[in-house]
């Protein structure tokens, strides 16, 4: 198994969006996020961020397969449902990197590439000069019925890598879940680190 991480700015991941957005609907269909996506909304996604001043992917390789993925875009470019908790705290969106999401394949997990996809986007945010890093979590219910049993949530994780929760801090996204006819929308709140000088 000869796994690699690498970074790539913007437009130059476009040769890999059919694996991203393969690699996005796999993962994101695991609980917590339950997503049920589909390849051509998820190919505009790519494309959209893509095209965003300042994005940012890391990937990482088995050979030549796609088997994980990260993204990082200024805030400043994102959506409102991304800005305005910001706004509305006092918070200026142009102080921060938003990291999109971090997706590994099952069998990947435990070797690293989650730390390498922190590091490589908290560079990024160096780079661009921006002092803080920031995502969003989604929040599901303890007694949810699709929760497994040996669910272990990420905060640990997240907690170690310098990041603290902020939960009020909260949007919204809408997508439709594996048991839904159609979206409706989801509970978030975010997670954020100041980088060292």
């Amino acid at each position: 198994m000869a796994l690699i991480v690498k970074s790539f700015s913007g437009s130059d991941a476009t040769p890999f969006f059919d694996d991203l957005a393969r690699l996005r609907i796999t993962v994101f269909r695991e609980f917590p996020y339950l997503y049920d996506g589909n390849p051509d909304y998820e190919r505009t996604y790519l494309a959209t961020y893509a095209r965003s001043d300042g994005s940012f992917f890391v990937l990482a390789f088995d050979d030549e397969a796609v088997v994980g993925a990260a993204t990082a875009t200024p805030m400043a470019t994102e959506t409102e449902e991304v800005k305005a908790p910001f706004l509305a705290s006092g918070r200026n969106p142009q102080d921060f990197l938003y990291f999109g999401e971090s997706v590994l394949l099952p069998s990947y997990r435990g070797q690293g590439i989650g730390l390498a996809f922190f590091e490589g986007r908290e560079q990024q945010a160096r780079k661009l000069g921006l002092a803080n890093c920031t995502f969003c979590a989604v929040e599901r219910p303890e007694d949810h019925p699709r929760r497994p049993k040996d669910y272990a949530p990420l905060t640990r994780f997240w907690q170690k890598r310098g990041y603290s929760h902020h939960p009020e801090l909260r949007t919204t996204f809408s997508w439709r879940d594996l048991d839904e006819e159609s979206e409706s929308p989801k509970p978030l709140s975010f997670w954020i680190r100041t980088l060292a000088e």
